[in-house]
């Protein structure tokens, strides 16, 4: 590997209204190095890699790229010296087509006319890379999220790129997606690429990267070869104290059927039947695409049945709404939280109150008193990190604002919680959090299918899974046969 340093961060400073974002970072990068940047949410990963793309000004520091010192950079400079970021919010136009998003922006032609056929073909040539199956027409707003990830990731690879940032980029990808984009990543970094990669999911730090960096509290803590540290060395770093257990002991005995389904079909779900305990955690496995997302709109009222039973404590239950789940003691905490599960520009308070509205109000007329107290006792019961309960949402990081969208479900007396992709986007301290809260929930009863993604967490936390492959059930495994070889056979469809 090439040991020219290609980007160099010198005393990095960024200061907000009473926080102190960065404070004096400085870190090397080198070319053709995979290099991770890890920390926990806050720690100024994301200020960072915005002040490196322009998309922020610095208050002290120089950013050295290009052969050059830079005091400020703007997202023109950053990108004419070859610097790409895909960030964890997709940044695409909808009514566009995939091939559209890609060359958005590039000359087209020589001409004034837009040569959609050469788009296209290039579109496919990259899309090949990446061994998918998307068609370059395909209007975006109809792509999965894993789709709209590889659109996002084709975009950065079609420019002359130098410096690719990729915050968080396996997040919305299935098992064998990630291996596709790795292979990316490898063939990048074999043309002189450097990618500085961000990732919560540390096995993929040790799979793909040379170096890791971490961050602290807006503070560079250390930067190692990746061969020379682990897992539990790095944890320690980030968090500044030794977490013991990723997974949580449960010894809570089962309870009784709280949620069975009958042969349930629609929304590309077919002849699905499956039940879940008082107490238990049911983990659900399946490919980008399989209808695991699907199943749970289901299930929450947020898509029609076609036919099929959905039973709760015994009894058949009718559910042709989210209202209608709500009131048969259903919950979901959405894997997309922040379009479909919050409302950002709202307070935390707010947020936590709106399910219930109805019940705490009288001829039209809030009983704030009562509203506050509500919230403020699942502020303190799930440890909700914020000033005031009026802090806006979009303010809090993405543990904080998974623990919203939990506290809503809690507070609207779910006894069977749907979390969808439960822990994508933070970090392992909020993790660890988030588990602990899963188990004392099923520990007092409560019954959670947990979509999930992440193998490892899969494995940890589920006491039964069951698989899905192309929208039908492929198998269901027990604790005492799980293993991810048999659990991807069946979510490929082999029984």
């Amino acid at each position: 590997m090439d040991t020219k340093v290609v980007l160099s961060l010198k005393n990095i400073t960024k200061k907000y209204p009473g926080v102190l974002a960065l404070n004096n970072v400085s870190l090397d990068f080198i070319a053709g190095e995979v290099h991770a940047l890890l920390g926990e949410n806050g720690a100024g990963k994301s200020t960072l890699i915005k002040a490196v793309a322009g998309a922020i000004n610095i208050d002290n520091g120089i950013i050295h790229v290009g052969g050059q010192d830079h005091q400020q950079m703007t997202p023109h400079l950053s990108r004419g010296l070859g610097i790409e970021v895909i960030y964890q919010e997709f940044n695409l136009v909808p009514t566009m087509s995939a091939a559209e998003n890609i060359f958005l922006g590039d000359k087209a032609s020589d001409k004034y006319l837009v040569d959609y056929r050469a788009m296209k073909r290039k579109a496919r040539v990259i899309f090949d890379q990446f061994k998918v199956d998307i068609d370059p027409n395909i209007l975006v707003r109809e792509l999965s999220p894993a789709q709209k990830q590889i659109v996002e990731i084709a975009k950065a690879v079609s420019k002359d790129v130098k410096i690719l940032i990729m915050d968080e980029p396996s997040a919305p990808l299935s098992v064998s997606e990630v291996e596709h984009m790795f292979e990316v990543v490898n063939q990048l970094k074999q043309n002189g690429v450097t990618i500085i990669y961000i990732s919560h999911r540390l096995e993929e730090v040790f799979r793909i990267s040379d170096r890791v960096s971490v961050l602290r509290d807006g503070e560079y803590v250390t930067t190692k070869l990746t061969k020379d540290t682990n897992r539990k060395e790095l944890i320690s770093l980030m968090v500044g104290r030794e977490l013991t257990e990723t997974y949580p002991p449960r010894m809570n005995p089962l309870g009784e059927i709280a949620l069975e389904v009958k042969n349930l079909t629609g929304n590309g779900s077919h002849d699905i039947s499956f039940s879940v305990r008082k107490g238990e955690i049911l983990g659900v496995s399946g490919l980008v695409g399989a209808g695991r997302t699907e199943l749970a709109m289901l299930l929450y009222g947020a898509a029609p049945i076609e036919s099929g039973e959905i039973w709760v404590d015994g009894k058949k239950v009718q559910i042709r709404s989210p209202q209608d789940a709500i009131q048969q003691g259903l919950g979901l905490l959405t894997e997309d939280r922040k379009n479909k599960g919050l409302f950002l520009e709202m307070g935390v308070g707010w947020n936590i109150s709106f399910p219930i509205v109805r019940k705490l109000s009288k001829y039209g007329i809030v009983d704030t008193k009562t509203e506050k107290d509500i919230t403020e006792q699942y502020r303190e019961r799930i440890n909700i990190k914020t000033p005031n309960m009026e802090q806006r949402v979009i303010n809090l990081s993405g543990g904080n604002q998974q623990k919203v969208v939990l506290a809503k479900s809690l507070a609207a007396e779910s006894d069977i919680l749907i979390f969808d992709e439960p822990t994508r986007g933070i970090d392992v301290g909020a993790k660890q959090e988030i588990y602990q809260l899963m188990c004392e929930l099923a520990g007092h009863g409560n019954a959670i299918l947990m979509i999930s993604s992440d193998m490892e967490e899969l494995l940890g936390m589920s006491d039964r899974i069951i698989v899905l492959s192309e929208g039908k059930l492929t198998g269901e495994v027990q604790k005492e046969q799980f293993s991810q070889d048999y659990i991807l056979d069946l979510a490929s469809g082999i029984h």
